[in-house]
């Protein structure tokens, strides 16, 4: 069995880590979680039937040397529990978004090992089977040449939803709804269309009081010359996320919100249905990543995979903050917004 651990049981660990661990019971045991909040974690070990709990995480990578730690805390703190858990042998699948900058992001990626342990980000879009086909249609050249997309994230979080204290900060979530909501639709369309060249952008913090953007919006250029308009939003009472992608042969869209089954991809002329659904959910990124961990093999969504979104959400910040384009290539460790988005 794969012994593995939670750190951080909100909201997000109960409706998306515990039911695709249980998904996969038949091969992955929950051994221990941890929280800063000894009373939560506490509570929350005895609801789901979690054998040990602790307050922290050094003493539980200790006592307990699980083989994959799921990552579950704002993303100030991302970074830090991750080496961490690398340092002492577990692999890792940190949430969105996995860290604060590139620099930490590729700081993370110096504490892998070949064979593993490797970190892997929660980019759970890119696993269900509306995606895979696509991409394989894509790659086939079956549906002709990527032209124009659009990716849209047209959520709505109240103020309330800002109450607490690391959101819509700067420091602790380093960024809107462009590095915390919408980087899903965009990372889904970076798996598609493969690497961007150029971005140009604006952001805006509309209504919302708080220090971050409440909405972006970017048009890019991708190297197949394919080219794309970008929109998140946490303003949008009439919520969706939606993406088209126009090849020279097919149009292909996805209404949906949180997550998407086969019936929400629409293809224009139409195609035959899959065999087999899977839809994009935590369980369907988690069922890939045991099976990287079983071989000892470099896991989807990690390393160069992991980084690629967020090297495109450095950009759009970049150019929106500066007012000029920005290009794929000047994004090198000396580019001011490589340490921080808001520099």
């Amino acid at each position: 069995m794969i012994r593995v651990a939670i750190v951080g049981t909100g909201g997000i660990a109960t409706v998306g880590h515990l039911p695709a661990l249980r998904a996969e019971a038949h091969r992955a045991e929950l051994v221990a979680a941890v929280d800063a909040d000894a009373a939560r974690v506490t509570e929350f070990c005895l609801e789901h039937g979690v054998p040990a709990a602790y307050s922290e995480l050094d003493q539980m990578l200790a006592e307990q040397r699980p083989d994959l730690v799921h990552i579950c805390t704002p993303p100030f703190t991302h970074a830090g529990q991750v080496a961490a858990c690398l340092a002492a042998g577990s692999w890792v699948w940190c949430e969105k978004p996995p860290c604060l900058s590139l620099a930490e992001y590729d700081a993370m990626t110096t504490a892998e090992r070949t064979g593993g342990p490797y970190a892997t980000v929660v980019y759970q879009h890119r696993f269900g089977s509306g995606a895979r086909r696509l991409r394989e249609l894509v790659a086939q050249g079956a549906l002709g040449r990527p032209l124009v997309a659009q990716c849209v994230t047209a959520w709505y979080r109240g103020h309330d939803y800002f109450e607490a204290p690391w959101r819509g900060r700067w420091e602790t979530e380093g960024g809107g709804p462009t590095m915390g909501h919408g980087i899903h639709q965009m990372d889904l369309m970076l798996s598609v269309l493969g690497d961007w060249t150029e971005v140009r952008a604006m952001t805006g913090t509309l209504d919302r009081r708080i220090e971050t953007e409440d909405v972006s919006l970017a048009m890019v250029r991708f190297t197949s010359g394919a080219m794309a308009s970008v929109v998140n939003s946490v303003l949008s009472p009439r919520e969706e996320s939606y993406l088209r992608f126009d090849f020279t042969d097919a149009t292909v869209e996805l209404r949906h919100l949180y997550g998407y089954r086969d019936a929400d991809w629409t293809y224009t002329p139409a195609l035959p249905a899959p065999d087999q659904e899977v839809p994009s959910s935590h369980a369907a990124q988690l069922a890939v990543l045991l099976d990287s961990l079983e071989r000892g093999e470099r896991p989807p969504a990690s390393g160069a995979e992991g980084r690629q979104t967020l090297e495109f959400v450095t950009g759009l910040y970049a150019s929106a903050h500066t007012g000029h384009p920005v290009l794929r290539s000047q994004i090198t460790p000396d580019f001011p917004y490589y340490q921080r988005l808001n520099a």
